[in-house]
């Protein structure tokens, strides 16, 4: 077969763009011809993938994304495919890898009703719509649970066309024999002693993951505590009013925020606890990759893969509304005892021996090339 995947961008360190990558590469295995469509690219690009990074330029980020998929349906009429896969929703899809939140429900429930006037809030309803609507033919991956009633509430789309994707956590992640030389290593290379404590965060758009709150949380740790615990903030985002707030919090000697790279298995080694208290996130593949790494988990309840940390019982899961004061405690106590870390950190090595967190790439190969597309 002949498959056509999109999405708007890629860059080697993404959730959404990693399981794209990881899907393509599966169907390439099975001998399928990949063609991808995006408006940029970083990083290598795989042998066999016939890639078109598409010249489009606009002021607006929905003007951009009309003249983008324009020109890709444009192109898919003159050289047609077997499978049209998307990553981002747009019209013209036959399959759909959902890994963003229902746009549709945040514009009613985090927006005044005002911004529903906006041209930016009519491009993402009308390409959302595309997908989801009734009389649409799309078939929806979902990699997340808490979204599906979200859907059919806003669209009636009909439950036959979701297909519930297994978690897809790389193998690499897992905790390796030397994990202990590993960690220590690290250790060294971050001059960070035994008595230390490393905070991780990881994920790119610092702002939906919560990054805020995990600095108002570090700041608010006791003195004793504080001065002995560092945190290390990784992603593809502007840090400059994280830097800001850093500062106001005279935490500058205690955080460091790094782009994102390819390394992330040593710092999940290497750290002492991962804190990811997220306004929203769809999944969360990162406290996944904690868990099976031996890493235990602070995290907020909206987080799609929260449960999987709840029944692995491998940390603490806040529940909404968020109320700040209770993060701060959480992270005194879970900082505070050792003994509950090892605990954590044996049931999450535990759980990750016997659930299914890796198959997704295989699975959504699965549907892609078997499943069809209703006529």
């Amino acid at each position: 077969m002949q498959l056509a995947f999109i999405l708007y961008k890629y860059f080697p360190f993404g959730g959404l763009q990693r399981d794209f990558m990881r899907i393509a590469l599966e169907c390439q295995r099975r001998g399928h011809q990949i063609r991808v469509y995006t408006l940029r690219w970083e990083g290598e690009v795989p042998e066999g993938f016939e890639l078109h990074v598409v010249p489009i330029k606009a002021w607006f980020n929905h003007t951009r994304n009309e003249r983008f998929n324009t020109w890709v349906l444009e192109d898919l009429k003159q050289r047609p495919v077997d499978r049209v896969v998307g990553f981002n929703k747009m019209p013209g899809l036959d399959l759909y890898y959902a890994a963003d939140a229902c746009f549709e429900d945040k514009a009613q429930t985090l927006r005044t009703p005002l911004y529903r006037f906006w041209g930016r809030y009519k491009h993402f309803a009308e390409y959302e719509r595309a997908v989801f609507a009734p009389e649409s033919q799309c078939q929806i991956l979902m990699i997340s649970e808490i979204q599906q009633p979200l859907f059919i509430k806003h669209y009636h789309t009909p439950a036959e066309r979701f297909h519930l994707l297994p978690p897809g956590i790389a193998q690499d992640r897992r905790a390796p024999a030397n994990a202990a030389e590993i960690r220590a290593e690290f250790r060294r290379e971050f001059a960070l002693s035994d008595e230390d404590l490393l905070l991780v965060q990881i994920g790119s758009g610092f702002k939906t993951k919560g990054l805020d709150r995990s600095l108002q949380a570090l700041a608010a740790l006791p003195k004793d505590l504080r001065q002995r615990t560092r945190l290390i903030a990784i992603g593809q985002d502007d840090p400059r009013a994280f830097l800001l707030q850093i500062k106001t919090l005279g935490l500058e000697q205690q955080v460091q925020i790094l782009k994102g790279r390819s390394d992330i298995p040593r710092f999940l080694l290497g750290a002492d606890l991962l804190i990811h208290p997220a306004y929203n996130e769809n999944t969360g593949t990162v406290l996944l990759e904690a868990l099976v790494a031996g890493l235990p988990v602070l995290v907020t309840d909206v987080c799609g893969y929260a449960r999987y940390i709840q029944e692995a019982g491998c940390g603490l899961v806040l529940p909404s509304p968020f109320e700040q004061p209770q993060l701060n405690q959480a992270l005194t106590e879970m900082l505070s005892n050792p003994e509950a870390r090892v605990r954590w950190s044996q049931a999450g090595l535990a759980y990750a021996d016997t659930a299914d967190l890796y198959s997704m790439p295989q699975r959504a190969a699965d549907l892609i090339l078997n499943l069809g597309v209703q006529a």
